[in-house]
């Protein structure tokens, strides 16, 4: 026979046990010394570990679990003092309650908290598919950042989208298959993708007293890029195609800083290549949950054109088309700085035209981002096509200052 002192709340009883007790028996020896009331759930712990335990089956009663186990197992040592049993009590209804407690939506599991570590490390994206949705391993957005909600003062409602969704569309871009092909051919590296404050930012607020909207900005060129994700009513997201367009123009003053001729081209021909990356796709027919890419990313009008009919167009067409359409955006931005698009256009065409032609093999394009550069019978054939686009920008600022 061992003494066992059970400690329950502050209070403590001593009583007598053979060293074989089962656990029930030594359950029940604990209720009935400690006069503990039927409706409460036990848990024995001697040494740091559970040695008895009872559970509440759906009836609602309470049952010893593994009664005809030893409560002290063979071979541990019991204190000529005693054993010294801590007495742990839960009332069943309290079990109840929180077992029909539903759990918190907004609270991620721990298989959520792995997608998101894995997203973080540029692996994986369900938006894209498996194929598609992942960055380049070393040319990519080491960092993902969403708004908090605190920090713009707002608690989430059924209007307002939640931040966990700011950091979806965060994950959405950066894995976007033609930000991946632009970051890639230009082995550019971005610090942190983040969501701009929609309330609370200085440089917006700043650009408004200046009568101007402010939708990005770059942190010394590219260590840190912030888009405006959000409506200025919170109740939603800036569409996806217009979101992607300020990215990539953010992107653009990894380069260049000011808006100049140099700035416009260099973003033309990154639009150009963005959008060429999603018409490949459609000259392969991948479908991504039944639906283009081009689709998903809210472009298909700026790659096909309603007059092009049902069937799929050329690659020349395609190309013709894309150019058409960033030349026609470029003038409404670039009429904002006061500059023609005149000046950018013949630039951003050719680009197109070498693109193309570079890609002429590599029509479906399935993959993480590629390098370009590979074909060209100019001057400038052992330069990359990042390289001879900005060389060639470079040159019709020149032009254009000379002009001047």
């Amino acid at each position: 026979m061992n003494a066992v002192k059970f400690s329950f709340k502050g209070r403590s009883e001593t009583v007598t046990a053979p060293e074989s007790i089962s656990s029930s028996a030594l359950l029940a020896l604990a209720r009935k010394s400690l006069q503990i009331d039927d409706d409460i759930v036990l848990k024995l712990i001697f040494k740091g570990k559970t040695i008895a335990q009872q559970n509440v089956p759906t009836n609602g009663s309470s049952t010893a679990d593994e009664d005809s186990k030893r409560a002290f197992p063979e071979g541990v040592k019991i204190p000529k003092s005693g054993a010294k049993v801590i007495v742990m009590g839960t009332m069943t209804s309290g079990i109840a309650t929180l077992n029909s407690m539903r759990s918190d939506p907004l609270m991620r599991g721990f298989d959520e908290e792995k997608l998101v570590s894995k997203a973080k490390n540029g692996t994986i994206s369900t938006f894209w598919g498996p194929k598609l949705g992942s960055q380049h391993p070393k040319y990519k957005f080491c960092r993902l950042e969403e708004c908090k909600d605190a920090s713009f003062g707002t608690r989430p409602t059924s209007s307002t989208p939640h931040a966990f969704e700011a950091r979806r569309l965060l994950e959405q871009l950066a894995t976007d298959p033609g930000v991946v092909q632009v970051l890639t051919s230009r082995e550019l590296v971005v610090g942190c993708l983040g969501e701009m404050d929609p309330i609370d930012d200085r440089l917006m607020q700043k650009k408004k007293e200046e009568g101007a909207c402010l939708l990005g900005y770059n942190t010394n060129h590219g260590l840190r890029i912030d888009i405006k994700l959000r409506t200025d009513d919170l109740n939603g997201f800036r569409p996806y195609n217009e979101l992607a367009s300020t990215l990539i123009h953010e992107v653009s003053h990894n380069w260049v800083s000011e808006h100049d001729v140099l700035f416009w081209t260099n973003y033309g021909q990154m639009r150009v290549e963005y959008l060429w990356k999603h018409a490949c796709y459609i000259l392969g027919g991948l479908f991504v949950n039944g639906k283009r890419t081009a689709s998903l990313a809210g472009i298909m009008d700026m790659i096909v054109f309603p007059s092009d009919g049902k069937d799929t167009p050329t690659k020349p067409k395609l190309m013709d088309n894309i150019c058409q359409s960033v030349v026609k955006e470029l003038a409404g931005e670039m009429m904002q700085h006061r500059l023609p698009v005149q000046l950018v256009a013949p630039a951003v065409i050719g680009f197109g035209k070498d693109l193309m032609m570079e890609t002429k093999d590599d029509s479906i394009g399935i993959g993480k981002g590629q390098r370009l550069g590979t074909v060209s019978n100019d001057e400038n054939s052992g330069l990359s096509a990042r390289e001879r686009a900005l060389a060639a920008a470079e040159k019709r600022a020149r032009e254009a200052k000379e002009e001047k």
